[in-house]
Formats: C-alpha cells, sequence, structure tokens
C-alpha cells in the first residue's frame, strides 16, 4: 500500500512500511526520553533538557558557553534556552557572565553547585540509557543503528564509531 502525502504543490509517495519505521522511530525516541525524564525529575528534580544544558557546559572549556552556542547544542530555541537557562540560575546550577569581546553575547556558565547536580543525576541517566536502549540491543545492532543514524547525521569529527 502506498500513502500519498501532499504538502502545498509537492506530492510524494510514501509506502505504509516506509511510514511505519518513520513513526516507530518518533515513538521510540519519545518513549525513551520520557522514561529518562522521568527518572531524572522524581530522583534528581531535574528536567532531560537541563540536564543536557549542564552535561554540554560540563564539557566545554571553562565550563562555559555561548548562549548561541549552546541553544545549537542542546536543541533548542534561543528564547527556549533563554527561559531555561533562567531557571536554572534561579537555582543556582548556572550563572550567565558577559562576553568581553562581545558586549550583546552572553556566557551560560555551570557553577560548582550545578555540577555536583549533574554529577549525582549522571548515573540515573546512564543507568536509563542503558535499561532502555543499550542493553536491548546486541553489539552488531549498535553498530548497525550508529551506521544508519551517521548517514542521516554525520557525527563530527573524532566521534565517528569504529567500522
Amino acid at each position: 500500500m502506498t500513502v500519498t502525502v501532499t504538502a502545498g504543490e509537492s506530492r510524494e509517495a510514501i509506502s505504509s512500511e516506509e511510514l511505519t519505521v518513520w513513526r516507530m522511530l518518533q515513538r521510540a525516541q519519545v518513549r525513551i526520553t520520557r522514561v529518562l525524564e522521568t527518572d531524572l525529575l522524581v530522583e534528581h528534580d531535574l528536567a532531560l533538557a537541563s540536564y543536557d544544558v549542564l552535561t554540554q557546559l560540563s564539557e566545554s572549556p571553562d565550563r562555559r558557553l555561548r548562549m548561541n552556542d549552546l541553544a545549537d547544542r542542546v536543541l533548542l530555541s534561543r528564547s527556549g534556552l533563554t527561559r531555561l537557562v533562567d531557571r536554572l540560575q534561579r537555582d543556582g546550577l548556572v550563572e550567565r557572565e558577559a562576553c568581553a569581546s562581545d558586549a550583546r553575547g552572553l556566557f551560560a556558565v555551570l557553577t560548582d553547585d550545578g555540577a555536583v547536580r549533574l554529577a549525582e543525576a549522571t548515573p540515573t541517566y546512564l543507568r536509563g540509557i542503558r535499561a532502555h536502549f543499550l542493553d536491548v540491543l546486541d553489539a552488531g545492532e549498535l553498530r548497525q543503528c550508529a551506521a544508519m543514524l551517521n548517514k542521516l547525521f554525520p557525527a563530527p569529527a573524532g566521534e565517528e564509531l569504529p567500522a
């Protein structure tokens, strides 16, 4: 069976099997994300997006990133990141600092309290990834998954998995 999807003047045919695979991918991502979110909220009062921001900052030089760069890394809009960083700043997990080279630019900076909270939450996050993704797939399936995802969105240099 072929499903025809119309978008404006354009018409693209997608088989029901192709559409099913697409929907399965979406559901898998949403379900795993919800489990991780719930675990982090229940055990650490930390939303998954907040965990992601703290992780990105902890992995950056001097535990800081320009707000625009951080928004790109955590896949949030600029305004969405601003609201999230406002909450993290109120909680003492992140600070904002002015950029010396650009009066309009701001850095988000991980605080010591933010680093502690991240360290406390990381085992929960990793346990969830292991239980709901890694342990479900064998080594060959993981390599296959990585290869397929790399075709969709190539990994930055140095982050590719060995064949």
